[in-house]
């Protein structure tokens, strides 16, 4: 706690903060990269074991 302290002194609060905060979402941000390379893998193997293909511009939202 008192390195905490030291920290939030020597740096400033918002900084002390956002870095703690980025910190840890990284492990978060690590796992969704993860589950979004494993959807693509799925969908190329769904893709590849039936007739219908999904066209790239069907894929994107807006």
């Amino acid at each position: 706690m008192e390195d905490f302290l030291k920290a939030i002194a020597n740096f400033g609060f918002p900084i002390v903060i956002t870095a703690y905060l980025l910190f840890r979402m990284e492990a978060k941000l690590e796992k969704l990269a993860g589950a979004i390379t494993d959807l693509a893998k799925v969908v190329a193997a769904i893709q590849s074991n039936s007739n219908v293909r999904i066209a790239p511009e069907d894929l994107k939202s807006g």
